[in-house]
């Protein structure tokens, strides 16, 4: 499966996703560019359905995963019962503007 480099070496791109992606399970929203953001989503959703799962071995390749111990406590008690009955589609993207550095598009990653 391909996927974007965002411009950083391997180490850094797979630590700032994982960075990413805990800040969005725990915050429900996140500020980002729009590639970034379009990454974290896969990421995000493979999370959520491991969430849906809720067996031990789920628990602990979120936990492989995901930085903090208390996000995964909360993927697992309240998005896992929440998304029970959706098929997908965990998470929006809504463009917010540009940045004004470099102007870039900024999104808005949220839980749905």
């Amino acid at each position: 499966m391909a996927y974007a480099k965002l411009g950083r070496n391997t180490g850094h791109r797979k630590a700032m996703l994982r960075n990413l992606v805990t800040s969005l399970l725990r915050d429900e929203r996140i500020t980002t560019t729009e590639s970034r953001a379009k990454e974290v989503k896969r990421i995000a959703e493979k999370m959520i359905t491991l969430a849906k799962k809720g067996d031990l071995n789920a628990r602990r390749q979120a936990l492989e995963y995901i930085y903090e111990e208390k996000v995964v406590r909360k993927l697992f008690d309240n998005y896992g019962p929440k998304y029970a009955d959706r098929q997908g589609g965990y998470t929006r993207i809504i463009r917010i503007g540009y940045r004004r550095g470099d102007a870039a598009q900024l999104v808005l990653l949220e839980l749905v």
